[in-house]
């Protein structure tokens, strides 16, 4: 790591932004886990710290409940994302109970889309899960820089979510908070779904619940009503978060967050070729299946949403190498 004396007794580090990935000094007296800002962007940056066998060298990000990591597995030489709950949260048993929930919901699947757990274990009291890197961005982020994301992108995510959610559905898991911020690219641009925080077995759907978990924009006309949930709830949930990608809107907007469920339950649906008029009728028939207000009239299964979203990609790809006239040389065609 480079050096720069500035006195005696005194210096200057240079470490690695978690956000903008530029280079920056910061004091070599800072103590373990204790920040600065980044000179670029603000973001907060550190002085790695070995956890047991985990190089700790950047913060990725930091909320109520921890601070994620990317780390250097020193005995396997790769670079993983770790998680650690703040010690305030550690000390609540309910919070606790989520996170110990969380990483054995994500443990026990195996799909190319969902973030893999490598393994779970204790600091200094402190819970933390060591998990696959995906640092490269969320579809939120995407979503803040380009407005509208390309409709063959959002087709490509909406397949692999719903293969994804497929997966879980099959271990009789419900994830319970698809959202954009929950979808992460890995450096191949590969996204992943992740924070299984919310987890809970699918068996338990007529569960009548005192708060509506989720989040506001995303969440299903069901889960308002506090009538259940079930995949379908996922599904509504994975609908509206392709339409805020592919529109650059949430599917309803109100000054209050009150406001924004009663649309999920009483609001039409604008379509999303109403909003954006280049948007294919094939996509934005199958956006409107899956956000269906009643869950009966959504697909019926996650492969039928999948098969209707291939559809609408394949269509897509067609026409607009119709539209360029063939490929490029050296091209493929579907890029």
């Amino acid at each position: 790591m480079s050096k720069t004396n500035i006195a005696p007794g005194k210096q200057l580090k240079m470490v690695t932004c978690g956000r903008c990935q530029s280079k920056t000094f910061i004091s070599g007296d800072l103590a373990p886990f204790a920040t600065e800002e980044c000179k670029k962007c603000g973001h907060p940056v550190m002085l790695p710290v070995l956890l047991r066998n985990f190089e700790l060298r950047t913060i990725i990000a930091s909320g109520g409940m921890g601070t994620v990591y990317t780390a250097l597995d020193t005995k396997l030489q790769r670079d993983v994302a770790l998680k650690m709950m703040k010690r305030e949260m550690a000390a609540d048993p309910e919070i606790m109970q989520g996170f110990y929930r969380e990483a054995r919901a994500a443990a026990s699947l195996n799909h190319t889309n969902i973030i893999h757990i490598y393994s779970f274990d204790e600091w200094d009291s402190l819970p933390y899960l060591v998990m696959e890197l995906a640092n490269h961005g969320s579809l939120d982020h995407r979503i803040e820089q380009e407005g509208v994301v390309d409709e063959l992108h959002v087709l490509d995510v909406g397949i692999k979510m719903a293969s994804a959610l497929a997966s879980a559905l099959k271990h009789n898991l419900l994830h319970r908070d698809i959202k954009p911020g929950n979808i992460l690219y890995n450096a191949e641009g590969e996204p992943k779904l992740i924070d299984f925080g919310l987890v809970r077995d699918a068996e338990t759907d007529n569960v009548w619940e005192q708060h509506v978990w989720g989040t506001v924009y995303y969440v299903a006309p069901e889960k308002v009503e506090r009538k259940g949930e079930d995949f379908h709830s996922d599904m509504y949930s994975l609908g509206a978060t392709l339409y805020h990608a592919i529109t650059g809107h949430v599917p309803f907007e109100a000054a209050t967050n009150e406001e924004v469920l009663a649309a999920h339950v009483q609001t039409p649906l604008t379509p999303p070729n109403l909003v954006v008029p280049a948007i294919s009728e094939a996509t934005s028939t199958a956006l409107l299946t899956a956000m269906a207000k009643r869950p009966d009239d959504r697909f019926k299964t996650y492969d039928e949403m999948q098969m209707a979203l291939e559809a609408a990609r394949s269509q897509l790809m067609v026409r607009r190498f119709s539209q360029d006239g063939g490929a490029a040389p050296g091209k493929s065609w579907w890029h």
